[in-house]
């Protein structure tokens, strides 16, 4: 059985740079353990593999695998693939084209507005299917900065702490007061466990006030050693729990709220992350992604 897949380069306009996705189409006659092989031969961040809509009115069914387990959503998967569909089923048309993609994926139903212009890289956005609760309290600043090879006096900005974050993903949101600190930073094996394993964990998103580009307001970067990835160039889903955690500590005015954030500088795959909060009465209302995707290559697969 041969079937067609796609890469693409995600929350960039240039190959090369953000993060690359694979997505495998006609994927319905694929098991779990199959898809996890697959996504293990990739090796990149995430696979992404489209199946058939259970309801007539969607686009398509799509699982999300890391090198090392499933996860139930993910932001750059979610912009590639309906980046790519859109593509897929209105190529060959001229001029701007707006596109809605309904995406079913374990976490729920995901709706993608995706813009698409002639010889420009596409852009994607969609509210996040969940907003950010609290996740339980965080490792001790010591032991978080033992498993990121920092200082203590290295975590922590104004108001900013160590928090644990669920969104569908559960993240360890660490913030770091500066770029030099938040560029030392590495995974240290023989602490991590006790720092940021088990529970809904699956990495630790570090952040800092302090950009390489002047447009951006956050540098971010994100560690997922257990689900295989050793670091991820772009982490919308982790971006989703920063819209909490922003909400918590700015305290932003009521109104949307619109920010970029920078990831992937220090893996020489720059990428950038539109996050938008919708503040109503004080709460947070919904927090959208958004980004642009490129293709990159594709082919078949012998399965």
């Amino acid at each position: 059985m041969q079937l067609p897949f796609h890469t693409l380069d995600v929350f960039t306009t240039e190959r090369f740079g953000g993060n690359a996705l694979a997505v495998v189409l006609e994927a319905d006659g694929l098991t779990p353990s199959r898809m996890q092989m697959i996504a293990r031969e990739f090796n990149i961040s995430e696979t992404v593999f489209v199946l058939k809509a259970s309801s007539p009115g969607h686009s398509a069914r799509v699982r999300i695998f890391t090198p090392g387990a499933e996860v139930p959503f993910a932001g750059h998967p979610t912009v590639g693939a309906a980046a790519l569909l859109a593509g897929l089923r209105t190529q060959g048309g001229d001029g701007e084209r707006d596109a809605i993609v309904v995406l079913e994926q374990e976490i729920g139903v995901v709706r993608v507005g995706v813009r698409l212009k002639p010889r420009q890289a596409a852009f994607a956005e969609f509210d996040a299917p969940r907003l950010a609760v609290s996740d339980g309290e965080p490792a001790h600043i010591d032991q978080l900065a033992a498993a990121l090879d920092l200082s203590p006096s290295d975590i922590g900005f104004e108001s900013h702490r160590p928090m644990r974050y669920q969104a569908g993903n559960g993240f360890a949101l660490v913030p770091i007061a500066t770029l030099a600190a938040i560029g030392r930073a590495r995974v240290v094996a023989h602490h991590w466990s006790a720092a940021l394993g088990g529970g809904n964990i699956i990495g630790a998103y570090l952040y800092t006030r302090q950009t390489v580009g002047v447009g951006a307001a956050f540098h971010a970067r994100m560690f997922a050693p257990a689900v295989g990835i050793a670091e991820d160039p772009a982490t919308g889903s982790a971006a989703v729990c920063l819209a909490a955690a922003i909400h918590r500590f700015d305290k932003p005015a009521d109104g949307l709220r619109r920010c970029v954030i920078e990831q992937g500088y220090e893996m020489g795959r720059p990428s950038l992350i539109e996050l938008a909060l919708d503040i109503r009465r004080g709460e947070l209302a919904s927090a959208r992604i958004g980004g642009h995707a490129v293709r990159v290559m594709s082919g078949v697969i012998e399965v």
